[in-house]
């Protein structure tokens, strides 16, 4: 009776291990197909509006001499300004609203073009206003009285749509994001992750620091980074940080915004006025606000940048590089500009689009937004989806998703995420266990009850 109960047992314990080996094999090939869709590939920039109706495709087909930019107005409604009423009625024909107005795109591009021939005045800036159809020249409380009345004169002599305005604080760049990054230099934000086939880099800032700048994740040094390979500044604002080991590893598609989270970034577009746009900094977190507007040219202290993006976003020394985005869609890299956000301030930002086709990279996304933009039933959002049929307020930063990455976790976290393969491995680990001591027990026994039939025969 015995004897039938331990075979009994060892039965069921060898078709429980058999069952584990087949489960835990279950899950491990569930998690890696899990798990593929969560990785990362690489897109170019999401293609400007080619369907008719949105601003983009209506400039470009009206041309900038019967047009003077577009925005999204507070309805989130596509506003195009345009100089005459065969041009507002395409406009209207088009699903959008045209406004009209005085001056066209080729005069406020030729007024700004006057401004930076004047002599350089540092702690200025201006930007083409759509929404008021003027050019606004800032100057912040560095610029003397005789450059404040010398750089009036010359507005005067453009015309009454250029309008003079003096602003708090300074107008600086950032130096000092999302995660942060340290040289000796200072310190800085990691942007956003980007490769060109080969290597993975980190676009940042280009005042951070110039070709050769080591960086490091921590103060002391221990963990290196990477080293600027590219550097643009003055005259733009972008730089390349191409990590030591070569890859972004996981993650690579998730901008932080604090307390372990972030966002997924799924593509890449250009901002447009009146857009809710979110920026994201190591200094002061997540903070969001309003594009005001485009093309805009800053005299820092360091040097001229032109064509940045004008928000209303605050940012703090710490925060450049730091990653600007809407609904997941990558835009920017902060620049500089003044204020707090205490009392609040305007920010610049360097467009992404025009950095990546300089720096001849694709932008990092998840594999699910990569295969959108090729076709899929969920595709990313594009830049037409984002300006034309989300209203500034409505706006997120986008899908959530942890900032920590695989550095971060323990070695017990990854085993039991039920994501990973190491719950799977664990099952099969013990099923090989049970199969192993079965058998050795079973010897035993069968050992053990030959020697006593020995025994008993010889005696």
């Amino acid at each position: 009776m015995r004897h039938a109960r331990r075979r009994i047992v060892r039965r069921v314990t060898r078709l429980a291990a058999v069952g584990g080996l087949l489960l835990g094999g279950a899950m491990v090939t569930q998690a890696a197909m899990a798990s593929e869709p969560s990785g990362t590939s690489a897109v170019p920039f999401a293609s400007t509006d080619s369907a008719s109706g949105t601003g983009a495709s209506l400039i470009s087909r009206l041309g900038t001499a019967r047009t003077a930019g577009t925005w999204i107005d507070s309805a989130g409604r596509t506003v195009v300004a345009v100089t005459d009423e065969k041009a507002a009625a395409q406009v209207e024909r088009a699903g959008a609203e045209a406004k009209m107005v005085g001056h066209s795109m080729n005069e406020l591009k030729a007024a700004a073009r006057t401004l930076r021939a004047a002599p350089r005045v540092p702690g200025t800036a201006w930007v083409m206003d759509y929404r008021t159809n003027r050019v606004v020249v800032q100057a912040d409380s560095t610029v003397s009285t005789s450059d404040w009345s010398s750089m009036t004169k010359v507005a005067s002599g453009i015309g009454a749509f250029v309008r003079m305005e003096r602003t708090q604080g300074t107008f600086t760049t950032r130096l000092n994001g999302a995660q942060p990054i340290l040289s000796t230099g200072g310190r800085c934000s990691a942007g956003f992750n980007v490769t060109n086939g080969q290597s993975d880099f980190i676009l940042t800032a280009g005042h951070c620091g110039p070709k050769g700048s080591t960086w490091f994740a921590d103060n002391q040094g221990n963990q290196q980074l990477g080293t600027t390979v590219q550097s643009n500044f003055p005259g733009n604002d972008f730089s390349l940080v191409q990590y030591a080991s070569g890859s972004a590893g996981q993650g690579a598609d998730i901008v932080a915004i604090g307390n372990g989270n972030g966002v997924r970034i799924t593509g890449v577009a250009d901002a447009a006025v009146g857009q809710r746009v979110f920026r994201s900094g190591s200094t002061s977190g997540l903070h969001d606000g309003e594009v005001k507007g485009l093309d805009a040219t800053v005299n820092y202290p360091e040097g001229t940048v032109t064509g940045l993006i004008e928000t209303n976003v605050c940012a703090e020394p710490g925060d450049s590089g730091g990653p600007l985005f809407s609904d997941g869609i990558a835009l920017g890299v902060t620049s500089g500009g003044s204020g707090d956000c205490t009392t609040g301030g305007t920010t610049f930002f360097q467009p992404l689009t025009k950095a990546m086709q300089a720096l001849g990279v694709q932008l990092i996304v998840s594999k699910q937004a990569a295969a959108g933009q090729s076709g899929s039933p969920t595709p990313a959002p594009s830049a037409s989806s984002m300006h034309s049929s989300i209203a500034p307020g409505a706006a997120s930063p986008g899908s959530s998703a942890p900032a920590t990455g695989v550095a971060g976790e323990t070695l017990l976290a990854r085993l039991t995420d039920p994501q990973n393969i190491g719950p799977g491995m664990l099952v099969i680990g013990g099923s090989l266990i049970a199969l192993v001591a079965t058998r050795y027990f079973r010897e035993e026994q069968d050992r053990k009850a030959y020697r006593r039939y020995y025994s008993a025969t010889w005696s």
